[in-house]
């Protein structure tokens, strides 16, 4: 198996800002989820309508999320791609069986 990454990919942010669960806001899906079919029926959701300004909007590149963790957040991004590497490794690792029956079957 050989596994290709693109590493400019899609950011999608909650349109809430984030606050540890707790009773009052478990069910809060807007700061807990960052799926955009529920993130776009919120008030805060902003469309980003320009591709030349990926630091606005709700959806925004991988490359502005790394360098928004790495320069603002002092995240060392370079082990946090590693790690994400690792994830997508392990996951295709234990799908692999499965994938190779699929593909062997058509």
């Amino acid at each position: 198996m050989r596994i290709f990454l693109y590493e400019d990919g899609l950011t999608r942010l909650a349109t809430e800002p984030y606050e540890k669960v707790n009773e009052d806001n478990l069910q809060d899906m807007c700061m807990h989820l960052t799926n955009y079919a529920i993130n776009k029926h919120s008030e805060q959701f902003v469309q980003n309508e320009d591709a030349d300004k990926d630091n606005v909007g709700h959806k925004r590149s991988l490359k502005y999320a790394l360098k928004y963790l790495s320069q603002r957040r002092k995240v060392k991004v370079e082990k946090l791609w590693d790690d994400i590497k690792d994830i997508i490794i392990k996951t295709l690792i234990s799908a692999q069986p499965w994938v190779c029956h699929t593909y062997r079957s058509c």
